[in-house]
């Protein structure tokens, strides 16, 4: 093979990119994972190559631009147009389900989301993804959790947009990933999608071939491709490219599972079944393309520097490399007269009855606009039930080690898209500031002893009892974690639109040890697919963070650095403990003060800053336009979700409302639901009414039936209220779930337990039982604080009221009724 010096913007070696060609000698790669021996980064470049100037150009693109990636898909729909799909992000962390279109026009480029209504693929990389037009072929990779072998079809002609899983009855490959696959268009394959090797669930890499084809009646069907020599079979492989040229499929590159194994260039021609084999193309996770009888290369892996990314383009003339084998020179002479062959390859301009990016767009603001004349046409409005553009993962990944033999999903760390330049660069430990250095650095070296310190679902049994776990934790530090995860939540909505698989946690106020038992028994927030799910679970915590337990303060550091780090999957609520009224009196100023000695009335205190971050929090969310999540309840006074909405944040919670929505906030975060499903309307709500207000109630049976119906939703999902078994069903509309066991200093003895909601919309309760036993107290002694430390009194004031609120027993679990007008908090 020769090297192609190519001029201009050179793009940096990288792999897990693409590359395809969208106009006649034109190519566009998209990102892969660029960067020095040892540290990778995940990057979203754009750049086009002339291959007749050998200039490479990068595009500074507009639009809804993609997060980075790498292990994604892309191909060419039209001229001068290509379309993205899936990838990884580093860690085990997956791309969004979305797909991209790319357009090239006068050397600058736009990106649209095109509009999707119903069920995806889901996140996946390690996929492939090819056109049998109109429709775009996804199949296998891996979603997070396990290899797949699934089949979808998407129409780019057929409005409005849906993916459909193909249901296939025949004899179907096994789960794969870093398999390859290519669109057949000539011969007795023609139109059929051709898929290659691959690596299974066990690791193992394959060297079987099946083709996909659709019938007249459409039906879809596999079919095994038969090998004519049983003594000539293909290598096994993965993470390597197939190209078709007329009917012979090339093999080129790829690893195997014996290490420093050379494996040869392999064809396959589906007219005979014959195989072939040529000297080997030492490349894998790299990009091909072919331009007549010429294929190139660019970037992957060479298996000489399995460590280090190669740069550069290779070409290699198959008419030179195919001369010793007449039965494949015949081919390549009769493909060059045929002009089909050469149009395969070079997309056509838009016809009429092809979807282009413009459409794509039309059909955004067709929705828009459908969506602003129902706003204006009517009073009260109610949320789409269509609308699932829910969230767009804004992630990159750095990886801290590869080798020939490691899979970069398990050797690379998450990065926020917008944290990432020059991520490469970084010089070492050290705390520094955001003026002076790398955004990405400083938000690493800024969450990096908080993870340390206190994720630790695999050690907290071995934590002695009243251990110091913000050990090295300064107050600058938490300042700073506060100050960044305020910006994110500033820019998130005050109703979030979720989507399905979510796991979610209700109250854990100041339980640190029993969140990291959730955590170890039902995984974690991590990056490592063996030990976490973050990338293929999102998490909601429904607030209620802090107050009465004795860690309150590891808990909220915690969900703040988990928001930092994955803004996009961790989302958090706002409790009616996260309002300075409450939680000075219940324990989280006390707290403040005993571990960090500070003066909670001073603006500038922890105690005060953290306060300010509630303000930001949301007040609610909703997943798959059909479940409401929230803290408390619905009340008695919002009609709509969409009421919510007209809130302003930073919000103080007013406990004697003036406002309507005032009253909506202070309902969304104090009310609950009756006791009884007999009980059809409102209730007063005395026990709840710490402050005297007469602003809680009980909400009836009649109330969620008639909210729910107008506001097209099933489910209400909320906390609050501890319940015996750690949740309850109500109606079969309304679910309690609480995540504090044993709550409360008289041992009521109920268990724990958080929801997951699968992607097929399954609720399921994941319980734990109360502690057997704990060596150190797990609630703190309000009545005794003020004794507790010198100076306490002159830096917690209380004043009388607060004092005899501290005296309010603890909530009892909602199937214990009280006899008594007792009052929780």
């Amino acid at each position: 093979m020769e090297s192609v010096i190519f001029g201009g913007d050179n793009p940096q070696p990288r792999f897990g990119h693409t590359i395809c060609l969208i106009a006649p000698n034109k190519i566009a790669l998209f990102g892969g994972a660029v960067g020095d021996t040892g540290r990778y980064v995940i990057t979203g470049d754009v750049y086009i190559g002339d291959m007749t100037q050998k200039k490479w150009k990068r595009i500074e693109a507009s639009g809804s631009v993609p997060t980075n990636r790498a292990a994604h898909q892309a191909l060419a729909i039209e001229l001068n147009q290509m379309i993205i799909f899936g990838g990884a992000v580093g860690g085990g962390g997956l791309a969004d389900d979305n797909l991209y279109v790319f357009e090239l026009r006068d050397d600058t480029g736009t990106w649209v989301t095109v509009p999707v209504i119903g069920t995806t693929p889901g996140r996946r990389y390690g996929h492939t993804m090819v056109l049998i037009k109109p429709h775009l072929i996804v199949f296998g990779g891996n979603t997070g959790q396990e290899p797949v072998n699934d089949v979808w079809s998407f129409n780019l002609e057929k409005s409005p947009y849906s993916w459909q899983k193909l249901e296939c009855t025949s004899e179907q490959p096994n789960v794969r990933v870093y398999h390859s696959a290519a669109l057949c268009t000539t011969g007795s394959a023609n139109g059929m999608m051709v898929a290659f090797g691959g690596r299974t669930n066990d690791q193992g890499a394959l060297n079987d071939t099946w083709g996909l084809r659709k019938h007249r009646d459409g039906r879809w069907d596999w079919v095994r491709a038969p090998y004519r020599s049983q003594s000539e079979q293909p290598l096994q492989r993965y993470q390597h490219s197939t190209l078709f040229l007329g009917t012979l499929m090339l093999v080129i590159g790829g690893r195997s599972n014996n290490v420093g194994e050379t494996l040869p260039f392999e064809i396959y021609d589906t007219e005979t079944s014959d195989w072939y084999k040529f000297q080997a193309i030492q490349r894998f996770r790299h990009s091909s393309w072919l331009i007549d009888q010429f294929l190139y290369l660019h970037g992957g892996f060479d298996s000489d520097q399995p460590n280090i990314p190669t740069e550069g383009i290779l070409r290699l003339n198959l008419q030179t490399r195919f001369a010793q084998t007449p039965q494949l020179l015949r081919q390549m002479n009769t493909l060059r007269t045929d002009q089909s062959f050469t149009q395969s390859f070079n997309p056509r301009p838009p016809t009429n009855q092809t979807q282009t990016q413009d459409q794509f767009r039309r059909t955004n603001q067709q929705q828009q606009n459908s969506s602003k004349n129902q706003n204006n046409n009517q009073q009260v409005r109610v949320s789409s039930a269509t609308n699932k553009n829910i969230r767009l993962a804004n992630q990159a990944i750095v990886a801290m080690t590869y080798g020939p033999e490691e899979d970069i999903t398990n050797q690379v760390k998450k990065v926020p898209i917008d944290k990432l330049q020059d991520e490469h660069k970084k010089l070492g430990a050290g705390f520094q500031d955001p003026n002076s250095q790398n955004k990405s650095q400083f938000l690493d070296q800024l969450c990096q002893p908080f993870i340390q310190n206190l994720l630790i679902p695999k050690d907290y049994q071995s934590i002695p009892p009243n251990s110091n776990l913000l050990t090295g934790i300064k107050k600058d530090m938490i300042i700073k974690l506060c100050d960044e995860v305020q910006r994110v939540l500033d820019k998130e909505p005050i109703v979030l639109r979720l989507r399905r698989p979510i796991k979610i946690y209700g109250n854990l106020n100041g339980q640190f040890l029993d969140l990291m038992r959730f955590f170890d028994h039902f995984k974690a927030p991590y990056d490592n697919l063996y030990n976490g799910d973050i990338d293929s679970q999102d998490y909601l915590f429904l607030g209620d963070y802090i107050d009465r337990g004795t860690r309150s303060l590891e808990i909220v550091l915690l969900l703040f650095t988990l928001k930092l780090k994955y803004a996009d999957q961790i989302h958090l609520l706002r409790g009616h403990h996260e309002d300075s009224k409450v939680n000075k009196i219940y324990g989280f100023a006390d707290e403040c003060f005993l571990k960090f000695a500070e003066d909670i009335m001073d603006p500038n205190s922890i105690y005060q800053r953290i306060n300010r971050v509630f303000q930001y929090l949301p007040l609610a969310a909703v997943i798959e336009d059909k479940i409401l999540c929230v803290h408390g309840g619905i009340g008695q006074t919002m009609r709509t979700v969409d009421e919510i909405e007209l809130i302003q944040r930073p919000l103080e919670i007013v406990h004697d409302p003036k406002t309507y929505q005032q009253k909506i906030a202070l309902e969304l975060l104090w009310s609950d639901p009756c006791l009884s499903e007999e009980e059809l309307e409102n209730l007063p709500n005395p026990e709840r009414d710490i402050f005297q207000n007469k602003q809680t109630i009980r909400f009836g049976t009649n109330r969620v039936s008639k909210f729910l119906q107008e506001n097209n939703l099933n489910i209400i999902i909320r906390s609050h209220e501890p319940t015996q078994e750690g949740f309850e069903r109500q109606n079969n509309n309304v679910i309690t779930v609480f995540s504090c066991p044993d709550y409360g200093a008289n041992s009521q003895n109920n268990k724990g337990s958080m929801l997951t909601i699968s992607k097929r919309g399954e609720i399921i309760p994941k319980v734990i039982l109360p502690a057997n036993s704990t060596s150190e107290p797990r609630w703190i002694d309000l009545e005794e604080a003020t004794q507790r430390k010198k100076g306490y009194a002159k830096y917690v004031v209380i004043d009388n009221d607060e004092l005899l609120l501290r005296k309010r027993q603890f909530t009892p679990p909602r199937s214990k009724k009280s006899s008594s007008q007792k009052q929780f908090a």
